[in-house]
């Protein structure tokens, strides 16, 4: 029967085999699934967790249709998986979230204006594809503003400040856009308050569930902490949580959706990103919610019944960062501390290694 559950024993595809596979893979395990990881490297985290590996290119054809045969379901572990290879993959398997979501989720132009498409708010922004349409749009914005890669850009890479006195030529050349990244957009600067997260999982059946809105606070580009709750009036949070419920269900997601979202000074809310899988930013919800990030995206992709997110206390998730994963000890020996370490060999500047969530006051009722 199509739409019933997948049974305990059945095989999860995961295309990707960074730390985001490797959790996802652990909940998999805890509810009697296996996983089969697609991925570049045998030694990447989420391979040295799964019951099987491929390792090949994702333009590997042949790679891609034993491993479709092999596995009930496909999910992915990080947006920039080939939309062609999600396709190969869909027409032997069902791949969740689909590839029409990814092909949103990939281009920072499609997702603003599939928001805004739905009524929701987002910084203002052009399209720009020359040094010439930069400046033409940098006059319509004005300064400071962003330049941003349409595709591939992450963790403040493909992105150049625009202020008043930049040489726009070579903010163009910095920021690496071209034919190969779709082009860049210029986005307006926001004086926003903070910045809130909301992750949303929606199960086949149409259902959702909302985590609660998080600050997240950033070091050099990169997200520190993700401090849960936001400190955030009740409207704001409520429009946030509006706002990922609405485009979830436009984009017709099967499994998670991450909204990132900027506060502003009047309480308002302005979608920045979003990330069909789950997110740095919802880390926390492992230790603190009756029902994880990972395990929702299992239960989802599965057909079961999607898990109750509510928080059982508060919680302050810290990323570790190069070489602050030397603080182990540390952290391993904190009595409200749970720790999660990748697996990763090699430590660099600006490579997340893992995380700690700081568990805070229980949530009455």
């Amino acid at each position: 029967m199509a739409d019933a559950p997948l049974p305990p024993g059945a095989t999860i595809g995961i295309l990707g085999g960074g730390q985001l596979g490797r959790m996802t893979a652990l909940a998999a395990a805890n509810l009697g699934y296996r996983c089969h990881v697609f991925c570049q490297n045998p030694d990447e985290p989420a391979a040295q967790v799964a019951a099987a590996t491929t390792v090949a290119a994702f333009d590997d054809t042949e790679a891609l249709d034993a491993f479709a045969a092999a596995v009930d379901v496909a999910t992915l572990e990080f947006e920039n998986v080939p939309i062609a290879t999600l396709e190969r993959i869909a027409e032997r398997t069902p791949v969740h979230p689909a590839p029409a979501v990814q092909a949103v989720a990939q281009n920072r132009l499609r997702e603003k204006d599939f928001a805004n498409e739905q009524g929701i708010a987002t910084a203002p922004y052009r399209a720009v594809t020359s040094a010439e349409e930069l400046r033409t749009a940098v006059a319509e914005i004005g300064t400071p503003s962003v330049l941003k890669t349409v595709r591939f850009g992450y963790d403040g890479k493909g992105q150049v400040a625009i202020r008043a006195d930049t040489d726009l030529a070579a903010a163009w050349a910095d920021s690496g856009a071209g034919p190969e990244t779709d082009g860049g957009i210029l986005e307006g600067f926001v004086d926003f308050a903070c910045e809130v997260s909301v992750i949303v999982a929606r199960g086949r059946d149409g259902g959702s569930a909302a985590y609660v809105p998080v600050e997240n606070r950033h070091r050099n580009h990169i997200l520190d902490e993700t401090v849960a709750p936001a400190d955030i009036p009740a409207a704001t949070a409520d429009a946030a949580r509006e706002a990922a419920l609405r485009l979830t269900g436009a984009l017709d997601v099967v499994g998670l959706l991450a909204i990132e979202m900027f506060v502003t000074g009047d309480g308002g809310v302005l979608v920045n990103e979003i990330a069909p899988r789950p997110h740095n930013s919802g880390h926390w919800t492992m230790d603190a919610c009756r029902t994880g990030q990972f395990e929702q995206l299992v239960r989802a992709v599965c057909g079961l019944p999607l898990g109750d997110p509510s928080r059982r206390c508060d919680a302050v998730m810290k990323n570790l960062i190069g070489d602050e994963i030397e603080n182990w000890r540390e952290h391993v020996a904190t009595p409200n501390a749970k720790l999660h370490l990748y697996g990763k060999a090699d430590t660099r500047p600006g490579r997340k290694m893992g995380h700690v969530n700081f568990l805070g006051k229980p949530v009455s009722g």
